[in-house]
């Protein structure tokens, strides 16, 4: 099957987007790749149709869990195969996905870089039929990059591990059906929709492109006008633009309390408005997330605020939500093309972090707009406590090391693979630390290797039997509970033993049910039955290696790395205080591109244009 024909006869579309297929074509002939694409360029479609036109496996990494979701959902509604492993899953759902990847027609496995370090899957990734690499937020294994994560910089090792076992395992009958002997070729695509000059190179040296291979659409957005408000009262501000200007919204905050109560407001105010941040089960993002989909956006005129519109234009607000409020949680994966505006309430850290928010604008190419509001007094200073706050003094992470390993009970010289649950809160209240700097305390000492840690992860539901199954009919049950632990000791070993991951403890009633799953659960361990830990969203903590006596911070890692945020963050204010550069040619030549026409729609051109006229 061509390239062409996998597009037509997997997703329906006659031909490529600009780009597409040039990118599609150097995958198939087997060249590592770096694509450069605009948030809603069409990334996706990179990677999946080379894998469908060619034989074996494509290996997804990405660090989104919603996205992995998303996207084999979505593969799955075409009859294509794909399996996801991330956080949460038990131990046989995980090997299934793999069984399922070595011996069936499987084209895709998506995995999150952190499953990478495993031991197990790598000795199981050497038996795959891989014929694709791609690395989804490629800027992440950049150190300059705006999102660095360290689990990025395992993904050249596994390259060699594939070619490696390619070629001590030359004869093919020993290794399953769909495996081919190309491994030791198996090309890397790279993808990202923000990477400067420097982190272009970096991604291509840290994956070990074997030659490097650039393909670039430009990050032009002639369809979103990019606004700066100065305002020293931004709520109000927001509902002054959404009276104004039809369609569906996201406004981004720094914290999540600030999403709740500012979508409050805008509810007071006669905006349908709802919160979204990572304390949210996946259940209540979803659930929040479509409908916020369900909105349709009517397009508004060519400039902002040019005159008031009836806000309700077509959608029931009791059905659908116009704006949602939310963290940076929100939104990577999001396919709702007909975003009329993005607000910013808050200064981002970076070009590129706005850059990529603001893109989730007009990607059906009508008119859109990105609006920062600005008030130069307090986010310069707010600004300013940031720095402090994301780059404590460097004796400040060994007290939070040793504090942590305290609080958790590890002794000197082990611990290492021990995995927990780790209350931040509880921890900076039990060991005296403030709680913003003990975050990033944190993310530096996962970035040293001491330890990873990973914020407000989903934990799936936990459940272990406390009795044996012949003292159960000394209990009164009903017949729901007695199938429910029926179908837990067919489906967990061990369950009597420690606690298993079990299945969701959303809703689950059938019809004639006269309890939810969760209800059930619950029933159980009121009864001594069982011991049972609900869904939840944690903060996880391994230690990666034995607790040290003291840590060592290498010259450059520090200094460096908080000369660079302090250097995006400027360029950041730079960008909100400027008045005489068009905002589009600021952006793009920030990426690198230098010959941008000025766009005429930004508030700097919309002034100058009106100065010369008069």
């Amino acid at each position: 099957m061509t390239s062409r024909e996998a597009l037509k006869t997997y997703f329906g579309y006659d031909d490529f987007r600009p780009l597409q297929a040039e990118i599609v074509q150097s995958v198939l002939d087997g060249r590592d790749t770096l694509a450069l694409m605009p948030t809603g360029g069409g990334k996706s479609l990179c990677f999946q149709v080379p894998t469908l036109a060619m034989e074996g496996l494509c290996l997804v990494i990405t660090p989104l869990i919603a996205l992995m979701k998303d996207q084999v959902e979505n593969l799955h509604k075409r009859n294509i195969r794909a399996a996801a492993i991330y956080t949460g899953m038990s131990y046989e759902q995980q090997k299934a996905a793999l069984d399922n990847c070595m011996w069936g027609p499987y084209h895709f496995l998506y995995v999150s870089p952190e499953r990478l370090e495993s031991e197990e899957f790598r000795e199981r990734l050497t038996r795959l039929p891989i014929c694709l690499i791609a690395v989804d937020e490629a800027h992440c294994i950049s150190q300059w990059g705006y999102d660095f994560r360290p689990s990025y910089l395992k993904i050249a090792e596994i390259r060699d591990i594939i070619a490696n076992s390619a070629a001590s395992n030359s004869s093919q009958s020993e290794r399953p059906i769909a495996q081919r002997a190309s491994n030791n070729q198996v090309p890397i695509l790279a993808l990202t929709a923000t990477a400067t000059p420097d982190v272009v190179d970096d991604i291509q040296e840290r994956l070990a492109f074997r030659q490097k291979n650039v393909l670039r659409k430009s990050f032009l957005r002639s369809n979103l006008s990019y606004v700066v408000r100065q305002t020293n009262k931004k709520a109000d501000e927001i509902v002054h633009i959404l009276n104004r200007v039809p369609g569906s919204a996201i406004v981004y905050v720094r914290n999540r309390q600030r999403a709740q109560e500012l979508a409050a407001y805008l509810n007071e105010k006669g905006l349908s408005a709802d919160y979204y941040h990572a304390g949210l089960t996946s259940k209540e993002r979803a659930a929040k997330q479509e409908v916020w989909k369900r909105y349709s956006s009517p397009i508004p005129n060519s400039s902002l605020g040019e005159r008031p519109i009836a806000q309700r234009a077509s959608n029931s607000e009791a059905s659908h939500i116009r704006v949602i409020v939310a963290t940076n949680a929100f939104g990577m994966g999001i396919d709702k093309p007909d975003v009329r505006m993005v607000i910013h309430h808050d200064l981002p850290d970076t070009i590129e972090a706005y850059f990529q928010e603001a893109g989730r604008a007009g990607r059906d190419e009508q008119k859109a707009f990105a609006v920062l509001l600005y008030d130069p007094s307090q986010d310069k200073a707010k600004a300013r406590k940031r720095v402090a706050d994301n780059y404590p003094e460097e004796e400040f992470l060994h007290t939070v090391y040793h504090k942590t390993c305290n609080y958790l009970g590890v002794g000197a010289d082990s611990g290492q693979g021990a995995c927990f649950f780790l209350d931040v809160n509880d921890l900076c209240r039990k060991m005296h630390l403030p709680i913003i700097p003990t975050y990033s305390a944190l993310h530096l000492l996962s970035q040293l290797g001491y330890i990873s840690f990973d914020e407000e992860q989903e934990i799936r539901p936990r459940v272990m039997i406390r009795v044996q199954r012949r003292e159960l009919d000394n209990y009164t049950l009903t017949a729901q509970q007695l199938e429910l632990l029926e179908a837990l000791m067919r489906e967990y070993t061990g369950i009597f033993t420690e606690l298993q991951y079990v299945k969701g403890d959303e809703a689950m009633r059938r019809e004639g049910d006269k309890a939810t799953r969760h209800e059930l659960l619950v029933s159980l361990a009121q009864k001594g039955i069982i011991s049972y830990v609900p869904r939840t969203v944690a903060n996880v903590l391994r230690l990666e290696v034995n607790r040290q006596a003291e840590i060592r911070i290498p010259e450059n890692f520090y200094v460096g790395r908080k000369t660079h945020y302090i250097d995006k963050l400027k360029a950041m204010v730079e960008y909100a205080d400027n008045k005489q550069y068009c905002r589009s040619q600021l952006l793009l030549s920030y990426f690198g591109e230098h010959d941008a026409s000025s766009c005429g729609t930004c508030d700097v051109c919309r002034q100058i244009n009106k100065q010369q006229r008069q």
